[in-house]
């Protein structure tokens, strides 16, 4: 039998001291070199402040919006897939987006991914005028809105939160792939249903918990051939080494998605340290 190696993605370099054009446009070039195979953008467009549990940072953490940072990594890139790590669906105009992701998909050659996940900030959704309780139902209702305008032939779609017909956008994006992330029953089966990927997060053994319940729904829920297989990605949170590598890797984690920052040491250390793991 043939080992299968983990691929490892990078995540988070459109916050912090990394935002800067110069140091982004550096960063990108150096992790495409490096062997990395995706960069992920994250979001939050607006966080509480003061910070409360669980608020994910500061209020003044400077974080870019992630669909346009990709488009200026997509510029000083060539091979590096992107994606983002992930878009808060529910906040988002669907019909708005599915353009904005046919951009991006077609500005970077088909190298874009669109992860989605519902949120978790309630003052996020208040700030942006979106109900926090539904949100679940729009993510599932504006996937399969934003799929209508991608590959239907006449584009139409008439739902809860949601209705056009009558019109049409073009280009159509060539890959259009979307991750879903989230650990709840609902997102699992929401990337089962219509996700090309799943994104979770965790150690090794929060991964084994959920990807042990992916299973048992998966038994349970009908998925479309077009969709193909369901790629597992990870964002790691325990501290890595090759022994902590390879459980993620014996799970069957595609891809382990990284933040470099996290790590204590420089990111032109950290870096070069991160991929050695899965060289």
């Amino acid at each position: 039998m043939v080992a299968v190696v983990m691929d490892m993605g990078v995540q988070g370099l459109n916050t912090g001291g990394s935002i800067a054009p110069a140091e982004a446009l550096r960063l990108a070039g150096l992790v495409e070199r490096l062997g990395f195979r995706s960069w992920w953008a994250v979001e939050h467009v607006v966080l509480p402040s003061p910070r409360v549990d669980p608020s994910p940072a500061e209020p003044d953490a400077p974080m870019l919006d992630p669909l346009v940072s990709l488009g200026f990594v997509a510029a000083a890139t060539s091979r590096l897939e992107l994606g983002t790590g992930i878009v808060i669906l529910p906040q988002r105009n669907p019909v708005v987006l599915a353009k904005q992701v046919a951009t991006l998909d077609v500005l970077s050659g088909g190298r874009f991914t669109l992860g989605v996940g519902a949120g978790y900030l309630p003052q996020e959704f208040a700030a942006v005028g979106v109900p926090f309780a539904d949100r679940g139902r729009r993510s599932d209702e504006y996937i399969d809105a934003m799929r209508a305008l991608w590959h239907s032939p006449a584009p139409a779609f008439d739902g809860r939160y949601v209705s056009f017909s009558g019109v049409d956008a073009h280009p159509r994006p060539a890959n259009a792939r979307i991750a879903v992330g989230g650990a709840s029953d609902a997102a699992l089966r929401r990337a089962l249903t219509r996700g090309n990927a799943w994104i979770g997060i965790g150690t090794p053994e929060e991964t084994a918990a959920n990807l042990k319940r992916l299973r048992r729904l998966s038994a349970l829920t009908e998925r479309a051939d077009a969709l193909g297989a369901l790629e597992i990605n990870v964002v790691a949170t325990a501290p890595l080494d090759p022994s902590v590598v390879r459980q993620y890797e014996d799970l069957g984690v595609d891809q382990l998605i990284v933040y470099p920052g996290a790590l204590d040491m420089p990111l032109d250390e950290a870096l070069p340290h991160l991929i050695s793991l899965v060289a």
